[in-house]
């Protein structure tokens, strides 16, 4: 049964609890993972959060399945709260929720992604002016 990107992005976001960036920022000083999932040449571009793990997402379920022999060392178990941050908050749903497929029920991401981050006057680096 095919469906739209739409359905299976709204599909997405309704398994998840998303955060804003003031709260996204508030849970990642309290310990929580900010994993910023966007490319090299996106980061370069819109600039980075400091502190935020880095890893893009073609590798993110092999990096924070606890049974995958490519886990991080923060991948620690399904209880960890991961918070996913793309550039405007569409590609860290989907991935968030594939957190979700892998057992990490507390995954997440934040609405409007870096974007958003930074319009919030959150902690940045770099990027062009």
């Amino acid at each position: 049964m095919a469906r739209t990107i739409d359905e299976i992005l709204a599909d997405a976001r309704g398994r998840l609890e998303r955060l804003d960036p003031d709260k996204a920022h508030a849970e990642a000083r309290e310990g929580a993972i900010l994993v910023d999932i966007r490319p090299a040449a996106q980061r370069a571009e819109e600039g980075e959060v400091p502190g935020a793990l880095v890893v893009e997402r073609n590798v993110l379920e092999w990096r924070f399945d606890p049974a995958s022999d490519a886990r991080l060392p923060q991948a620690t178990g399904h209880d960890v709260r991961v918070i996913v941050l793309c550039s405007e908050g569409y590609t860290s749903s989907l991935a968030a929720a594939s957190l979700h497929d892998l057992g990490l029920t507390r995954a997440t991401d934040v609405v409007g992604g870096f974007r958003a981050w930074r319009a919030g006057g959150l902690p940045t680096t770099g990027g062009a002016d």
